[in-house]
C-alpha cells in the first residue's frame, strides 16, 4: 500500500533510493504487473534521472521474466556499464524464449567483453546449445566452465550431462553425471531419458534401481522414463512394481502416466493389463493411449482388437496420427487384408497424411503383402521425394515376391538418387537374389556392403547368403561359407540349409543341419519333419520311424498346415482333409473335377513328397487334399471371374500343389496369387512368377 500510494511521486524520497526502486520493480516483476513496472521506467526517463546500474538490472529482469524481450533487449543495448548480472539476465531470457542462437551470441559478447559467466549463465548457454543440437559449443562450454570452477555445480553439471545423452554422446553424459557430488531428480531424470532415447534401456533400468537405493525424490517424469525403458527391455516385473509406485503416489489418473504404463504392459505382451490401465475411462485418454494400445494388439496378432481400438477412438472424437494409421495398416500387412487396407488407405487420404514416410511406406508393404505389386509400384511413383524407408520396402515388396531383378533395379535406383543404404536395404535386396536364384549378383552385394558402403554384415546377411547357396543347390559352398562365419547361424540360416539338404537329397550335410536346428530350436518339429523327408526320399523307412518316435517321445507335433481366402467381409480358412465348410458339397465337387481337368492336361501327382509307407492311389488321394487346393477351389466357385484369387498359407507350398496350381491356371484361364510363409507365387496361363525356383 506504502508503494501505491508513493508511485505518481517520484520526488519523494523513498523513491529515490535505489534500494526502494529495485524493491518495487521486483514486486511488479513478481506479481507480473508490467504495466506499473513500465509506468514507473518511463517517470524515470521523464524525469531525466540516471537510474542505478542497480535499478536497470531490476528492470531488465522484469521485462525478461514477463514475457517483454523486445523491451529488455532495447533497454540492454542502451546500458552505458553492463555488469554480469546485466548479461546473465539477457542470455537466460533469450534461452527460454527459444532464442538460443542470440542466447550462443550474448554468451560470446560477454566473453569478448572480459566478464567471467556465472552458473546461471553457464546453465541457459548449455541449454542452448542442447537445443541447437551443437554439441561442438556444449563442449567448448564444458571447458570453459572446468576452468571457472562450475562444472561440478548442480545446475551446469546437470545441463552438461542432459546435452551430451540428448545429442548422442552418452559416454561423456555418464562421465558428466558420474563426477557430480549431488545429484536431484531432474539429472536422474535426465539421465535415464538419454539413455532411452539412445536406445541403452538395460542402464536406464539400472539408474532407476540406483535411484530407489539413493532416496532421490520420484516425480511423474522420471516414472515415464523408467516405464518406457522397462518396456523397451522387457523388465516386466519391475514395470508391475512402477505401476504400484505410481498409484501410491497418486499419478495414476495423470495422462502422460498413464500412456508411459500402456507402452510397457503392451510391448510386454501383456494386452490385458494394457487395457485396464485407464479402467475404461476414456476422459484420460489421447491418441498416445489409443496407439499405444493399437500397436500392441498389432504385436499380439490380435487384429480385430486393433481395430477395435481404432473405431473406439473415432467415436471419442480423437483424431488418428500418422503413428497410429502405421500401425493399422501393418496389421492389414500381417493379414494381407486387403480390403481393409484400402479402406485405412482412404482414411490416410482424408487425413492428409498420404505424404507421410511411415505411412506410406507401410502402404506400400501392404499392397505387396497383398500381391498387389502394380499397386505398390504405383503408389511409390507418386510419392514427390521418397525416403530410405520407402525405397526399402519397395525392396521388400519385389523380394517377397521373387522378383530378384526388379529388386536389382531398385537398388540401382537408390543409389543414383544419392541415398545411403542401411542393413535392412541390404537384408531385402539379398533375399530378392535368393528367390530369384541370382547367386553371383548376392555374393558380389554382400561383399561390397562394408567395402564399398560402410553397412557391416549382420546376422540376417549371413543367414541370407546360406540362404542364397543353398536355394541354388550350392550345398558344398554353403557349407564351407557356414565354417567360415564369425559365429554359428541362427535357426533361419540351419533351416535353410536343411530344406535345400531336403530338395537336393543330400543326407549326410542333412543330418548335420537338423541337429544343429534341434539344438537352437528343441520345441520346433520342423528339423524332425525336414529330416524325416529326407529319409522318405531315400525310402529309408527305418530313419523315418526313428524321428516319428522322437518327435512322439518328445511330445512334439507337425505345425498343422492351413489356408485361407477373403471373400467380402469374411475369411475362409481350410485345412487338409477340412469337411467343414457349409459349401463342402460344391468345394469337393469343383475340386475332383479341377484334378481330371489338368490330368487331361498333363499334371502328374509328385507322391514321393509323400514321407509314409502307403499305396500310390492312398499318397494320391492325400495330395489332392491339401488346404490350398481346397482353398483355390473354393475361390473358384465364389469369386466373379476375371477378379484375381488370392490365397494364402501358414507354411511352405509343396511341390505337388504348385504344380497343380500351375495346371488349374491354364484350365480355368484366372490369374491365382498364392502367399505361402516364404515368398508369393503369381500363377497364370500354366507358368509361376518364382519360375518353379523358391
Amino acid at each position: 500500500m506504502v508503494f501505491q500510494k508513493q508511485r505518481s511521486n517520484l520526488n519523494s524520497p523513498m523513491l529515490k533510493d535505489p534500494a526502494t526502486l529495485g524493491l518495487l520493480i521486483q514486486i511488479y516483476t513478481q506479481t507480473s504487473k508490467i504495466n506499473r513496472g513500465k509506468e514507473l521506467h518511463a517517470r524515470l526517463i521523464r524525469a531525466a534521472s540516471t537510474p542505478s546500474r542497480y535499478v536497470v538490472n531490476n528492470l531488465l529482469n522484469m521485462y525478461a521474466k514477463c514475457g517483454q524481450l523486445g523491451s529488455a533487449q532495447k533497454l540492454f543495448e542502451g546500458m552505458r556499464q553492463r555488469n554480469l548480472v546485466s548479461w546473465t539476465v539477457m542470455i537466460t531470457a533469450y534461452a527460454q524464449k527459444s532464442q538460443f542462437l542470440e542466447a550462443v551470441r550474448t554468451f560470446s559478447q560477454m566473453r569478448v567483453v572480459g566478464q567471467s559467466p556465472t552458473q546461471f549463465a553457464f546453465s541457459s548457454v548449455i541449454q542452448a546449445s542442447t537445443s541447437l543440437g551443437c554439441v561442438k559449443f556444449g563442449r567448448q562450454m564444458h571447458c570453459l566452465s572446468v576452468k571457472c570452477g562450475f562444472n561440478c555445480e548442480l545446475f551446469v553439471g546437470s545441463n552438461l550431462a542432459d546435452m551430451y545423452s540428448k545429442c548422442g554422446e552418452i559416454f561423456d553424459a555418464c562421465k558428466v553425471f558420474q563426477e557430480m557430488p549431488y545429484k536431484d531428480e531432474v539429472s536422474w531424470t535426465s539421465m535415464i531419458h538419454g539413455y532411452a532415447k539412445n536406445g541403452e534401456f538395460k542402464e536406464a533400468v539400472l539408474s532407476f534401481k540406483q535411484i530407489l537405493h539413493e532416496g532421490i525424490v520420484i516425480d511423474r517424469y522420471l516414472l515415464c522414463s523408467a516405464s518406457n525403458a522397462c518396456g523397451a527391455t522387457g523388465a516386466y516385473k519391475l514395470g508391475k512394481c512402477l505401476h504400484s509406485m505410481i498409484l501410491k503416489l497418486g499419478f495414476e489418473e495423470e495422462t502422460v502416466v498413464g500412456n508411459a504404463l500402456t507402452d510397457l504392459y503392451s510391448k510386454s505382451g501383456d494386452m490385458e493389463s494394457a487395457s485396464k490401465v485407464f479402467c475404461g475411462d476414456s476422459k484420460f485418454m489421447n491418441i498416445v493411449s489409443y496407439t499405444s494400445l493399437i500397436d500392441g494388439y498389432v504385436e499380439a496378432d490380435q487384429s480385430d482388437k486393433a481395430l477395435g481400438t481404432f473405431l473406439e477412438l473415432r467415436r471419442q472424437a480423437v483424431e488418428p496420427n500418422e503413428f497410429t494409421f502405421s500401425s493399422l495398416i501393418k496389421a492389414c500387412s500381417n493379414q494381407a487384408a486387403l480390403e481393409q487396407g484400402t479402406q485405412l488407405h482412404g482414411q490416410v487420404v482424408k487425413f492428409n497424411l498420404a505424404s507421410d514416410p511411415f505411412v506410406y511406406s507401410t502402404l506400400l508393404d501392404m499392397y505387396g503383402k497383398c500381391g498387389l505389386v502394380g499397386e505398390a509400384l504405383q503408389l511409390f511413383d507418386m510419392i514427390e521425394n521418397p525416403t530410405e524407408i520407402a525405397w526399402n520396402s519397395l525392396l521388400g515388396v519385389f523380394a517377397h515376391h521373387g522378383s530378384g531383378k526388379d529388386a536389382i533395379k531398385v537398388f540401382d535406383r537408390m543409389i543414383f538418387k544419392g541415398l545411403k543404404p542401411n542393413s535392412i536395404t541390404f537384408a531385402n535386396l539379398l533375399k530378392g537374389c535368393s528367390h530369384g536364384g541370382l547367386v553371383e549378383e548376392g555374393l558380389d552385394y554382400f561383399l561390397s556392403m562394408e567395402k564399398k558402403f560402410g553397412v557391416a554384415p549382420k546376422e540376417e546377411h549371413y543367414s541370407c547368403i546360406i540362404d542364397l547357396l543353398s536355394r541354388a543347390g550350392w550345398l558344398k559352398e554353403a557349407e564351407e561359407f557356414i565354417n567360415g562365419m564369425p559365429f554359428e547361424p541362427n535357426a533361419f540360416g540351419w533351416c535353410s540349409y536343411l530344406a535345400a539338404c531336403r530338395n537336393h537329397g543330400d543326407r549326410r550335410r542333412g543330418e548335420i543341419a537338423a541337429e544343429k536346428l534341434m539344438k537352437l530350436e528343441p520345441e520346433n518339429s520342423g528339423a524332425h519333419i525336414l529330416l524325416s523327408n529326407i529319409y522318405a526320399k531315400e525310402r529309408q523307412w527305418e530313419g523315418v520311424r526313428n524321428m516319428r518316435k522322437t518327435m512322439r517321445d518328445g511330445n512334439l507335433r507337425k505345425l498343422p498346415g492351413f489356408s485361407w481366402v477373403d471373400i467380402g467381409n469374411k475369411t475362409h480358412v481350410f485345412g487338409a482333409e477340412d469337411w467343414s465348410h457349409d459349401q463342402k458339397t460344391e468345394i469337393y465337387s469343383k475340386l475332383y473335377s479341377l484334378i481330371d481337368q489338368i490330368k487331361k492336361a498333363g499334371y502328374i501327382p509328385y507322391t514321393d513328397s509323400i514321407p509314409y509307407e502307403m499305396n500310390e492311389s492312398m499318397k494320391e488321394k492325400q495330395l489332392f487334399h491339401h488346404s490350398e487346393k481346397i482353398a483355390v477351389a473354393f475361390a473358384l466357385i465364389s469369386m466373379p471371374f476375371g477378379k484375381p484369387i488370392i490365397v494364402k498359407k501358414n507354411l511352405r507350398m509343396c511341390l505337388d500343389c504348385h504344380c497343380a496350381i500351375k495346371f488349374i491356371s491354364k484350365v480355368v484361364g484366372r490369374t491365382i496369387i498364392v502367399r505361402d510363409n516364404c515368398r508369393f507365387h503369381h500363377f497364370s496361363d500354366g507358368s509361376c512368377s518364382c519360375g518353379d525356383y523358391w
